[in-house]
């Protein structure tokens, strides 16, 4: 019977003071397209592979594509590990889709001097957002409704402020970091990425139903790198550098058929209208 309490005791005080386990950091700059998607559900991948008990997704982002942010969340959403959006270093910004991935994470936590928000839906190209009576084109009327309903949606399921939310979708309101935790659209703010961990030591988060308590004090930190292609595909996927890629494809074409047999002009505009197409979500790799 002793020997019995002796192995319990011996194997209760090695749980007690075993390693927690490690965070993964996800960094997550620039324009969100399909390279950022693609990283982020890869590193979602590995983080579940890696039994880590939380993902730290530091943003600093001007936004992006629609389909590449509701890809995002998507993923955020069914994630068995709980994602915690970290605006961060100082100076950065999860503006427009940034909000969006803010909202949808399991913690929201800012950087002192970052900023959130200026969420409202912009065409690519320069549509006109009027009609001929100076109202909003049923279009962006349409894209401003969906993406007002969208991060409300959002904010009821963290529990953050549904208001605020909706006002940077309409509005194109910002916060700052200070003002985003007054006002509860965010949970933390830390000054690195240590002292997130140690402030959100403790925490009970709800992931996908269940329960999970944050042991993260002291946890060691692993931080996912974007490889080459990920590198590659992010250059070569921003917003802007796609619509330039798309217009340089089309004039090309276009002198191709001017001047047949060139050759050149047409294989060039045929790769960078391919391009620009997957840049755009448009099509798939």
């Amino acid at each position: 019977m002793r020997f019995r309490l002796g192995v319990l005791c011996f194997f209760l005080c090695a749980s007690a003071f075993a390693d927690p386990a490690p965070v993964a950091l996800i960094a997550l700059d620039g324009a969100i397209g399909p390279a950022a998607s693609d990283y982020l559900q890869r590193g979602l991948e590995r983080a579940a592979k890696a039994n880590a008990q939380l993902v730290v997704l530091r943003l600093d982002t001007p936004g992006g594509l629609d389909t590449s942010m509701r890809a995002i969340v998507r993923d955020i959403l069914a994630s068995p590990v709980p994602v915690a959006a970290y605006v961060a270093p100082g100076g950065a910004r999860a503006a427009s889709a940034g909000t969006f991935v803010l909202y949808a994470s399991h913690v929201a936590a800012m950087a002192p001097g970052t900023n959130l928000g200026a969420a409202s839906p912009v065409a690519i190209g320069g549509a006109p957002e009027k009609d001929e009576k100076g109202k909003g084109s049923t279009l962006m009327r349409k894209a401003t409704q969906d993406a007002a309903a969208y991060i409300r949606s959002l904010a009821q399921l963290r529990g953050r402020n549904a208001d605020w939310g909706e006002r940077a979708v309409r509005e194109a309101v910002s916060l700052s970091a200070d003002e985003a935790l007054k006002q509860k659209v965010v949970d933390v703010i830390a000054a690195d990425v240590p002292q997130l961990l140690e402030r959100l030591d403790g925490r009970t988060l709800d992931v996908a139903g269940h329960k999970v308590k944050l042991a993260t004090k002291g946890a060691a930190v692993v931080a996912f790198e974007p490889d080459w292609r990920t590198r590659f595909l992010a250059l070569i996927t921003d917003p802007t550098i796609a619509y330039g890629l798309l217009l340089l494809g089309v004039y090309a074409v276009f002198f191709e058929f001017m001047s047949p047999g060139a050759v050149l002009p047409g294989v060039t505009g045929a790769v960078a209208i391919l391009i620009a197409l997957y840049a755009l979500h448009l099509l798939p790799v």
